[in-house]
């Protein structure tokens, strides 16, 4: 097995404006907007290599679509992390890398709100009327979407409070859904509401747990807001005192199996519901209730454990793993009985994949029929994602490979006429390990036959999520 991705955790440094790529086949007419993508670009600061993939300076990629032209720019969101860097220094934790602190500092910087550099690494969104990159942390940071200049980071007009959230909200109506989670002796999860061009998140719900769960996403059904809470839990207390980062203070407790906790999306009631199973997983894909909404079926890519965690460390990436493959993963739906407090699941799709998306439009919320996803080719052999694949929940499988080509998130753009669930596109970036570059790739979501791609002269680093803004 190569290590023939290992460009995709290579330092991109340079900012550049190209304002025509050069393009092998033809743009659709309709396909008129702008894609941008969100993910790290830097990983070794002045003495020191960040440990981890999720732990890299944040760096924004637009590519902008009109007329048959692609244009593409990139450029390092300006956040207190980026700028501590280019002073020689690490300031502020990372997922999986902490700067040297002693108690009193960490102690200090966690009651104070200043343990934060502010790296929104993770995803694109909108508060108000501003784009935003987002992270774990609720500091999103405002940029121009023209310019992708920094505007700074965004300012509540609320009281609620919180030491993480999720780079994932919902959108729903005009509103957005999301939580706060407090560290404490007891934690609180705080559920809020955010309207559309409001900046006063307003609280639905909230309840308390002695071991909060790490959680990268979560559900929403028509009814409830749905944290399903894995077996990877931390000791508040004991994460100030330990000195270790952030995500090294979570420890796996498969024995405490996994827990549901359904917040009622209008009178802010709690419900559980539990499984003996321990499960693991990043991002969830949908979920739907059924007509009296006593049942939630929910649909999420896990793993058995939470190892995948540790396969994502730097080291485990480009050296001592380079012959592991992927850790295998599943498509699972789990379906929730709100009465009973009782869970059941099936596997869904028997394909390890990542980074899902649907034609979250039409469907969230709702039955649906299409996920597309990164995945693994050769099932036990493969160590990165390597695929774009299309999972119909009838059974079928599509695939786009190339040798070499590592293609990121697949992000659906339906066609403005269209006629079925999967008529759009595919817009993926994909790094090109033999040209050491990347292109951004358009495929039809009908069938992922290739549609046209535009070469970027220089490599994008492996992000994670982008949005597309329509003209």
């Amino acid at each position: 097995m190569t290590c023939d991705y290992k460009k995709g955790f290579a330092d991109q440094t340079k900012e550049i404006t190209v304002s025509s790529l050069e393009v092998e086949g033809v743009i659709p007419d309709w396909l008129s907007g702008t894609l941008v993508r969100n993910g790290p670009a830097r990983f070794r600061l002045e003495g020191k290599t960040l440990n981890h993939w999720f732990d890299g300076l944040a760096m924004l990629h637009k590519f902008d679509i009109a007329n048959g032209h692609i244009s593409y720019a990139n450029r390092f969101l300006d956040t207190p992390a980026l700028r501590a860097a280019k002073d020689g220094k690490m300031k502020y934790g990372e997922f999986a890398t902490d700067p040297c602190r002693s108690l009193f500092k960490r102690i200090t910087q966690v009651f104070t709100g200043s343990t934060s550099g502010a790296n929104a690494n993770v995803s694109i969104g909108k508060i108000a009327k501003e784009f935003v990159a987002q992270t774990e942390t609720p500091l999103p940071v405002a940029f121009d979407v023209d310019t992708l200049k920094t505007i700074g980071i965004v300012s509540y007009s609320d009281g609620l409070k919180g030491n993480l959230t999720t780079a994932h909200p919902h959108q729903d109506q005009g509103d957005q859904f999301n939580y706060l989670l407090s560290f404490g002796h007891k934690s609180t999860y705080n559920v809020y509401r955010l309207s559309d061009g409001s900046k006063k998140r307003q609280l639905i719900g909230s309840y308390s747990t002695g071991r909060p769960s790490y959680m990268h996403s979560f559900g929403l059904s028509q009814q409830y807001l749905i944290l399903m809470e894995f077996p990877l839990v931390v000791n508040p207390i004991s994460m100030l005192v330990r000195g270790k980062p952030f995500i090294a203070n979570y420890t796996w407790k498969p024995e405490r199996g996994t827990r549901f906790s359904l917040v009622d999306r209008q009178t802010g009631e709690v419900r559980y519901a539990h499984t003996d199973e321990a499960w693991f997983g990043f991002h969830h894909v949908n979920a739907f209730d059924n007509n009296d909404h006593s049942k939630i079926d929910l649909d999420i890519i896990v793993y058995p454990d939470a190892d995948v965690v540790q396969y994502f460390y730097l080291n485990s990436l480009l050296n001592k793993r380079n012959q592991e493959a992927y850790p295998k993963n599943e498509l699972r739906r789990f379906t929730i009985d709100v009465p009973a407090g009782t869970v059941s699941s099936r596997r869904l799709v028997d394909h390890s994949a990542e980074l899902p998306r649907i034609n979250y439009e039409q469907c969230n919320r709702k039955t649906y029929r299409y996920v597309y996803a990164n995945g693994i080719a050769r099932q036990g052999e493969s160590a990165f994602l390597d695929t774009v694949v299309k999972f119909d929940l009838t059974g079928d499988v599509k695939e786009w490979r190339q040798d070499g080509q590592y293609p990121g998130e697949s992000v659906f753009v339906a066609r403005p006429d269209a006629r079925s669930e999967d008529d759009g596109i595919l817009l993926t970036v994909v790094l090109d390990s033999t040209a050491n570059n990347s292109y951004l790739l358009l495929l039809d979501a009908r069938d992922l036959s290739e549609i046209a791609r535009a070469s970027v002269p220089q490599h994008v680093p492996f992000g994670f999520h982008g949005a597309y803004i329509r003209s």
